[in-house]
């Protein structure tokens, strides 16, 4: 339930390592009394902040979030740094819409 609303259901995953990623411009702020974990999630559809109100109702607060895939289409197939995009092509544009 995200305010009184309920959502189609998620997939989650915990990652035992955590992800290569960039470094972040902005370091985030270490937490000694926050357990942290890496999680993977795959929705079926985006509300507002849907991410950050799950994990904050169940205790653990987003500290890092970052979007890998649209439908069939991998972001880190774009070479995109951070801050950069690009057009979609129509093929990459009918990825977006194909369920993973």
């Amino acid at each position: 339930m995200i305010e009184g609303r309920k959502s189609r259901p998620a997939q989650v995953r915990l990652l035992k390592e955590e992800p290569f990623l960039p470094e972040r411009e902005v370091p985030i702020r270490f937490r000694k009394n926050v357990p942290t974990a890496w999680l993977e999630l795959t929705l079926c559809e985006g509300k507002n902040r849907q991410v950050r109100k799950m994990t904050a109702a169940i205790g653990h607060p987003t500290l890092r979030l970052l979007r890998i895939a649209i439908g069939r289409l991998q972001l880190f197939d774009l070479n995109l740094h951070p801050g950069e995009w690009q057009k979609l092509s129509p093929e990459e544009l009918d990825l977006c819409f194909q369920e993973s």
